[in-house]
């Protein structure tokens, strides 16, 4: 069915709704967990379906429950239109890839792309039509724990995993019984609370909403997002579920989206308690008129829809855009023509194939944050012994944050390392639990770890300390972890550390103490084995950090593109006094943003122009610079490099960033291999928006300085004059 023929359905369809039935499509009602039809609190559902007053339901599981529920709207109902079943499918379904957090250390979007097309063929075949996915709130904040569901603190990376991840889970065809509609989340600056507290107030300039925050969403849209969730937070005062600026005037009119907005969970209602509504009337009234299409769980449209709309607080012309968009959701799901799936047709577990594309993605995700003297990889020559401690070393308590009911555990490190390592003297203990204060098991760590050639101590948080409503005050490492820690380094063991977290962690306490470190993140169903990959060799490490890793948490905020000050710290002159920097800590991060080791080298050379100069103009009509960047393996093992741009901005109208990501590319060399990597840089790249409300993006005369390196701790500059 074409757009065209979308559109003609859309207008019969209005015609014969009663006021009662379009409110009924803008509302989304959740499903209890491993209930079916008839059970728990599944019955309001059931009732509104019946009488053809609900568009959409969340949480249904399983082909069966979906095709039950179904048949109830399609075959009971009036008109028979069909609903949209809605899932948190955030990073796999039966197939739990890492956490998108991790997957942004690949510094490859092809990495999401495959996450979003595994998890939607498992989604689709289950009866599953649309994932709130993917969360792309750029956040400078670790402490927040839903930056584990982000790809990090720069716009540039979040945008191209983005748009990927939109094309992975739609392809080319949403009727297609292997593709879901994708949801671009949360609109706008949610990953902006304020001090991490999750759900709160974001104080944001227009042009910082606009340069930082808004850049991803943008991009989705342009690659056919079919959908878009409102974010909990406030902007400057205005709660984003009532944000006319954001939802209509920006993302409805600016960017001509013709999507579905949903609301977050009972985000409507709540603009009570944020105090911009004085009772459920009202919080409609604002929500519906700013621009949210569809409720989530909250039924405040459904119940004062019909008085708004007698009052004239609310148009005609509004509704009917509102369920207009619904519909076409449907439409483009091809619901109507077949909205039921083949049951015999589902898929019920992970198969090889998914697993081994879960094990691939994880070990691409895996950074190397330190390797003193070489230790990694281990050495696999011939039979020794290793001890294997820590609360997470025998545990599938690995998935991360937002994994359904039901998803396989984790294959545990220990499992992993035996598999990998089957002449190995593989021993274990676990040393303290991940939050536990009881520190009795850490002598038996300690003798395992004095009996090893070795260690391999798997510390971190456990995937309930990160995600939704999970903030952290302090980012150390949990309970007694920290002295276990301590206490097998001191043994003089080589110790190789190997973190899990969905965040950032504080490790300066004791990084010092261990010559190698890495960081696995949330690695996903194939945890063990990818992290085993990569600490026998199997795997070179190639991923790089997608946020800064801060020295205290005192230093948060802390990010690599910030802007600059009149009075900067200056490393050459450490005791000068009135500068911007701590008393009692050194400057800079622990780990910047886009560190990142292998078990080879490369070397990078100067960048090369293809033209030193090019006019405001120019730019504007289309034209670009190109940027070369010779790069070469001078190491004796294949391994992946990424390639990083930034761009610095010396004098602006609006002071600019130190520099900012303007490119990157993951490459695989041999031995001596050498390859010019490229980037294209045009006026997106260039311009930059201003506080203007209205939204002026503007190209300024001037020198560009853009800089080279394999982290943001860039070492190669060439200068680009804009005239």
């Amino acid at each position: 069915m074409t757009g065209h023929d979308h559109e003609s359905r859309i207008g019969e369809l209005l015609n014969r709704m009663t006021v009662e039935e379009k409110f009924g499509q803008l509302q989304q009602l959740a499903w209890a967990w491993d209930t079916g039809p008839g059970g728990g609190d599944t019955e309001a559902a059931e009732a509104a379906a019946r009488k053809g007053l609900l568009g959409s339901v969340l949480n249904v599981v399983g082909a069966g429950a979906s095709n039950a529920l179904q048949r109830i709207a399609v075959e009971e109902s009036r008109l028979g239109i069909p609903l949209v079943f809605g899932l948190d499918v955030i990073h796999g379904y039966h197939t739990t890839f890492p956490v998108p957090l991790a997957q942004a250390a690949a510094f490859d979007p092809a990495v999401t792309a495959k996450d979003a097309e595994v998890s939607a063929r498992e989604a689709r075949s289950n009866g599953v039509h649309w994932t709130f996915s993917p969360m792309m709130d750029v956040t400078r904040e670790p402490r927040w724990g839903r930056i584990a569901e982000s790809t990090g603190e720069d716009p540039y990376l979040t945008t191209a995993y983005a748009m990927a991840k939109v094309r992975g889970y739609q392809g080319d065809d949403l009727t297609a019984p292997d593709r879901i509609a994708a949801c671009a989340k949360h609109f706008v600056a949610y990953g902006g609370a304020e001090g991490g507290r999750d759900y709160n107030t974001v104080d944001v300039s227009e042009q910082r909403l606009r340069n930082l925050y808004l850049p991803p969403f943008r991009a989705a849209v342009g690659a056919g997002a079919a959908t878009v969730m409102a974010g909990f937070n406030t902007i400057s005062g205005i709660p984003a579920h009532a944000h006319p600026h954001t939802l209509t005037d920006i993302l409805k009119e600016e960017w001509g989206f013709d999507g579905v907005v949903v609301s977050d969970w009972t985000g409507v209602l709540e603009l009570i308690a944020h105090g911009a509504a004085a009772h459920e009337a009202e919080a409609a009234r604002r929500s519906l008129t700013a621009g949210v299409d569809m409720e989530m769980v909250s039924t405040t449209f459904a119940d004062h829809g019909r008085d708004l709309l007698a009052s004239g607080a609310l148009t005609r012309e509004r509704l009917d855009d509102a369920v207009a968009r619904v519909l076409r959701l449907k439409l483009r799901l091809g619901l109507f023509e077949s909205p039921y799936v083949a049951e015999s047709a589902a898929l019920t577990a992970p198969s090889a194939e998914s697993r081994a594309a879960a094990r691939e993605v994880a070990g691409r995700c895996v950074v190397l944050l330190k390797n003193d003297d070489g230790l990694l990889p281990l050495d696999t020559s011939g039979p020794r012994a290793l001890a294997v401690v820590g609360p997470f070393a025998d545990s599938g308590d690995l998935l991360g944050t937002w994994t359904l009911p039901g998803a396989p555990e984790a294959v545990p490190v220990l499992a992993g390392l035996r598999a990998a390592l089957p002449d190995t003297d593989i021993r274990h203990a676990a040393g303290v639990s991940p939050e536990g204060l009881d520190t009795s098991g850490i002598a038996e760590a300690v003798a395992v770890a004095e009996a090893a050639d070795a260690v391999v101590l798997v510390v971190g948080e456990p995937p309930a300390l990160s995600g939704e409503a999970a903030a952290r005050s302090e980012l150390g490492l949990p309970g007694a972890q920290e002295q276990l820690v301590r206490a097998v380094a001191g043994t003089g063991t080589p110790c190789v550390v190997v973190l899990v977290g969905g965040r950032p962690l504080t490790i300066g306490t004791w990084a010092d103490r261990v010559p190698a470190i890495v960081m696995a993140w949330h690695p996903g169903i194939e945890a063990g084995h990818a992290v085993a990959d990569v600490l026998t060799g199997a795997v070179v490490p190639g991923g790089k950090l997608p946020v800064t890793f801060p020295r205290t948490v005192g230093q948060v905020p802390l990010y690599h593109n910030h802007e600059r000050t009149g009075r900067p710290y200056d490393p050459a002159a450490p005791g000068t006094k009135y500068v911007s920097r701590y008393l009692d800590l050194d400057a800079g991060p622990e780990f910047v943003f886009g560190h990142g080791l292998s078990y080879t080298t490369f070397a990078l050379d100067e960048p090369r122009l293809s033209r030193e100069r090019i006019g405001v103009t120019e730019l504007r009509a289309g034209a670009t610079v190109e940027v070369a960047v010779p790069v070469r393996n001078t190491g004796g093992r294949e391994g992946d490099e990424v390639v990083q741009l930034y761009l610095q901005d010396p004098a602006a109208t609006i002071a600019q960033p130190v520099r900012r990501l303007c490119g990157f590319r993951r490459v695989r060399l041999a031995p001596g291999e050498e390859r010019q990597v490229r980037f294209t840089l045009g006026a997106d790249d260039i311009g930059y928006w201003t506080d203007d409300p209205a939204g002026e993006f503007i190209v300024e005369p001037g020198e560009l300085h853009l800089h080279t390196g394999n982290s943001s701790r860039t070492r190669a500059r060439r200068t680009l004059l804009i005239t």
